[in-house]
């Protein structure tokens, strides 16, 4: 699922763990083959495997009015992105395609400086699932949390999470409506972190959201400790052309240790924590994890009005009747 780039990195980082723990066998030319081989000749190799796990978007989001008077918009000065502790949050909801009942929700948050990703899924969008959820997400948090930013839905704009913020001396603030580059770290994450894990099928219930928990508990500590990101350093124009530029690939757990801002003892924690982690098995469990949540996938009923009679059969998605 990783771009070139970022598998290069990887495999670089993990190939030799994973030898020692037993996971591979390698002989000696494969294993020198896999440390010479460039990113573009990863993506040539997996180009058409990529084709056929591709998913499609769908959304979801209703905008909040309650204290946007309060709450203002995310302006550069708000933020000091060059330490961690500033983190974008949303919702991903999983209605499989149809919005009306009662579906779960997937809070996620990440850390801009970072890219660390947290995820913990909730009953509903209700302020109260969301708000517990945030206080779960902030306990596991290597760092001190300085701020959050949402979008403008009553689930984040909300009195109750507004008087914790001042009294926790949080800075809340919020993205401009319809504008989804305002919480651009945390929009990507949606679909490389849940997307890709959980897919679009309608979950439903508390056993859903337990299951789902369940994959988020070993999902964490693959993104956040073995999966390197990149980030967006500086854009040049060339003509008509924009050429972007990108830092070196940094797992989260990396980006964590170099920075200065964060404790001693939080760092030498997470490498304890990353000391006892096996990849391979951590992922095996995770697989195992997911096939028992896409059997718990509520299907929804189709249905079709042709002149006087009403056609329904069972299928993923609701069709509008009109």
């Amino acid at each position: 699922m990783l771009c070139g780039k970022l598998l290069n990195k990887y495999i670089k980082d993990n190939l030799q763990l994973l030898v020692d723990l037993e996971e591979i066998k390698l002989a000696k030319e494969e294993k020198i083959k896999l440390f010479q081989i460039s990113p573009a000749t990863i993506d040539r190799m997996l180009k058409k495997e990529r084709k056929i796990i591709q998913l499609k978007a769908r959304k979801g989001t209703k905008p909040g009015t309650l204290l946007k008077s309060k709450i203002p918009v995310r302006t550069q000065w708000e933020w000091d992105e060059m330490r961690p502790g500033f983190i974008e949050m949303d919702l991903v909801n999983h209605n499989g395609g149809s919005p009306f009942g009662d579906f779960c929700q997937t809070l996620d948050c990440t850390d801009v400086n970072s890219g660390r990703t947290e995820t913990r899924a909730v009953k509903n969008k209700a302020q109260v699932y969301v708000f517990n959820a945030l206080m779960d997400i902030r306990k596991k948090l290597p760092f001190k949390l300085l701020g959050l930013d949402s979008n403008s839905g009553g689930e984040f704009i909300n009195e109750h999470l507004y008087r914790y913020c001042q009294k926790e001396k949080i800075t809340f603030t919020r993205s401009r409506p319809q504008r989804k580059n305002d919480t651009c770290f945390v929009e990507q994450k949606n679909y490389s972190v849940v997307r890709r894990t959980v897919g679009y099928q309608r979950y439903e219930g508390m056993k859903c959201v337990e299951a789902l928990n369940e994959i988020y508990e070993k999902l964490r500590l693959l993104t956040n400790y073995f999966t390197p990101t990149m980030k967006l350093t500086r854009k040049e124009r060339i003509g008509s052309k924009v050429k972007r530029i990108y830092d070196t690939p940094k797992t989260p757990y990396e980006r964590v240790l170099n920075s200065m801002e964060v404790e001693q003892e939080y760092k030498e924690s997470l490498r304890k924590k990353r000391e006892k982690i096996n990849p391979a098995q951590l992922r095996r469990e995770l697989v195992k994890k997911q096939g028992e949540l896409f059997k718990m996938g509520v299907k929804i009923k189709k249905t079709v009005v042709v002149g006087e009679k009403t056609i329904s059969q069972k299928g993923w998605n609701l069709v509008y009747v009109r």
